[in-house]
């Protein structure tokens, strides 16, 4: 199986379209690979077409007038990007940024409208994948206006707990790895600020950090102490039949 139908098939947006539609989605799709740090897209660029990550991760960010990146989301392999083309076509606002080596699929904006169009699960994948970047993003700016650097910081490892957390038996394992400076661009901080919290935290028992990954000790305690949900920490993935992958692709 061709590796772009494999990916389009296996994604969570596309995988209820009939083959047919996938065979046409996959024709009009370009495969792009761009190396860590390497620039998708750039501010004032047309919105011609939106991005499904196949492999690796992409960040999506402003430079503010300083000069300092705000990182608006992270974009993980299975995810789209860019999906403001599909409503206005305005030119881009953001930068998309490889964090690491990543392969992208570049989707035509008119392919996807088309298929919008005449796919209603399509179109409410995509509705629902702007309404929750949008809570996201206007969570995270409540978040700048109103809390503490280490309130935004404890905020932001709950909600990566949430969408990248394993369960051990000491706690749950952000199964990501964002530097310190990643960290501060997220919430509107300085790296050593972060360094700071951080430290803070690892002596009161909170947290621990192993070879740069964040262990959270206290997961339901730190989520008191924010004023937020207790993260859903999805279980262990049980072992079950799925698609092959395409050869050469990590397990």
């Amino acid at each position: 199986m061709d590796e772009r139908l494999w990916y389009l098939k296996n994604s969570e947006l596309f995988e209820r379209l009939d083959e047919a539609v996938i065979a046409r989605l996959e024709r009009e799709a370009r495969y792009r690979k761009i190396a860590r740090g390497g620039v998708v897209y750039m501010p004032q660029e047309a919105a011609d077409s939106v991005y499904l990550v196949l492999t690796g991760r992409v960040k999506l960010f402003h430079i503010t007038p300083e000069g300092k990146q705000a990182v608006l989301a992270l974009i993980d392999a299975g995810e789209l990007f860019g999906e403001l083309a599909l409503l206005d076509g305005t030119p881009r606002e953001e930068y998309a940024e490889a964090m690491e080596s990543s392969s992208l699929l570049r989707l035509p904006r008119e392919i996807v409208r088309d298929l919008m169009a005449s796919q209603p699960d399509l179109a409410l994948g995509v509705t629902r994948l702007v309404g929750l970047r949008r809570r996201r993003i206007e969570r995270r700016l409540k978040s700048l206006l109103f809390r503490s650097n280490r309130d935004r910081l404890v905020g932001l490892l709950l909600e990566l707990a949430e969408k990248y957390g394993k369960r051990r038996a000491d706690g749950v394992e952000l199964g990501v790895r964002l530097s310190h400076q990643d960290l501060a661009s997220i919430i509107g901080s300085t790296r050593e600020t972060v360094t700071v919290v951080l430290n803070e935290l690892r002596n009161e028992g909170s947290l621990t950090i192993e070879r740069r990954r964040v262990i959270l000790k206290q997961v339901a305690s730190l989520a008191r102490s924010v004023d937020v949900a207790v993260p859903e920490i999805a279980p262990a993935p049980s072992p079950r039949a799925e698609s092959p992958r395409p050869a050469g692709q990590p397990p």
